[in-house]
């Protein structure tokens, strides 16, 4: 699999740019500011619909324009798929496949499959619980893209739960006498599309841990052996055996039925994946806080190599996107790192000179400055 153009129109920087691209490996290369973190960007969000920068899309769209454009044609087995995204602050985004309109712009998630190393992957060692879930949750939908729905399924009942909430908790402390006669409804809602979410969460981190400690160990020396452990707001125990999904809908619905006084007293939701957390640890220590700065990259790095093997052993070679990341690292970490990636299918690296690019990632060279792209 990989992208062999890109075409971005009001994207970010770039009110036009068109770039033809090829297997193997392609380096952007540009001052900060030019915008060689936005090709890497526009290509991931192809592959998630959404940024590793910001969250929200009004950033995405070049200032004074309605709208951003991003084209990519993605060749697969021999055959070309071309998606346009145009994305729209504040009204829903569209999406065409093969210039056919599609009804919803997620049904063209999985077309194509990336891995993304950027300097914010510190963050999901030593950044908020909510840094991991998603990292979780992205893996869980480039491999099976119908996730996307379990997950927008998941935080829409989430959303209205919190609502009925926060509404039931001003009765609560007015009257003492909340309606909650929808209330039964939406924990069975979130109960349901909760233990789907939170059972593949498990399997996933349970494939996850002899990849991460495979790839840790080929990182570095330092520190280890590194371990992951989920870390569920709705199971007591840090340790637990296989749980299928009926089982975890009754865990989410006791746990619920546990707390219910605390949601009314805080109007929120106390209970499901919205709460949980992936706790990495190493040497028997929790990584947050204890970890070195060297070891906090490599265990960050060894997060995504591990999704990347698992992407790979689905079928195909995920496109990887080193986002400006080798600026981070000492030149051990930077060599072993670029002998991991540099057999992939497709690997896209942007750096800020030329110097950052380890000699084993030699190929196409792209210069980018003032919202232009040359190939050099």
């Amino acid at each position: 699999m990989y992208v062999s153009h890109l075409q971005l129109t009001d994207y970010r920087s770039y009110a036009a740019v068109h770039i033809e691209l090829e297997p193997g490996i392609s380096t952007f290369v540009g001052p900060n500011g030019q915008g060689k973190t936005n090709l890497v960007e526009a290509i991931g969000y192809v592959a998630a619909q959404s940024s590793h920068r910001v969250s929200t899309d009004s950033p995405l769209v070049r200032k004074g324009a309605q709208r951003a454009i991003i084209r990519a044609a993605i060749v697969k087995d021999d055959r070309q798929a071309v998606v346009d995204l145009e994305i729209n602050p504040g009204k829903a985004n569209r999406a065409r496949l093969n210039r056919a309109p599609v009804p919803r712009p997620r049904e063209v998630v999985g077309l194509l499959r990336t891995v993304l190393f950027a300097p914010e992957d510190l963050a999901l060692v030593k950044g908020d619980p909510g840094e991991r879930r998603r990292f979780l949750d992205e893996l869980l939908v480039a491999r099976a893209p119908r996730m996307a729905g379990v997950r927008a399924d998941y935080e829409r009942v989430l959303k209205q739960r919190n609502a009925l909430l926060k509404s039931a908790s001003a009765q609560f402390f007015k009257r003492g006498e909340p309606d909650l006669s929808t209330l039964e409804v939406w924990n069975e809602h979130l109960a349901a599309a909760g233990a789907e979410l939170l059972a593949a969460r498990l399997a996933l981190v349970g494939e996850l841990q002899p990849l991460v400690a495979k790839a840790y160990g080929e990182l570095t020396s330092s520190g280890g052996p590194p371990v992951l452990q989920y870390r569920s707001s709705a199971l007591a125990e840090a340790e637990h055996p296989p749980l299928d999904r009926p089982q975890l809908v009754d865990i989410l619905r006791g746990a619920l039925a546990e707390v219910r006084v605390q949601e009314l007293q805080r109007g929120v939701s106390l209970v499901g994946p919205h709460r949980d957390d992936l706790h990495l640890r190493l040497d028997e220590l929790p990584a947050k806080g204890y970890a070195s700065q060297g070891e906090s990259w490599s265990y960050a790095l060894a997060l995504r190599l591990a999704g990347f093997e698992l992407l790979r052993a689905d079928g195909d070679d995920p496109v990887l996107l080193l986002d400006d990341v080798f600026a981070e690292l000492d030149s051990e970490r930077r060599r072993r790192l670029a002998e991991h990636v540099r057999h992939a299918e497709q690997v896209l690296v942007s750096a800020a000179v030329d110097a950052d690019i380890p000699p084993e990632l030699q190929g196409a060279r792209f210069r980018v400055r003032e919202g232009g792209v040359e190939r050099v």
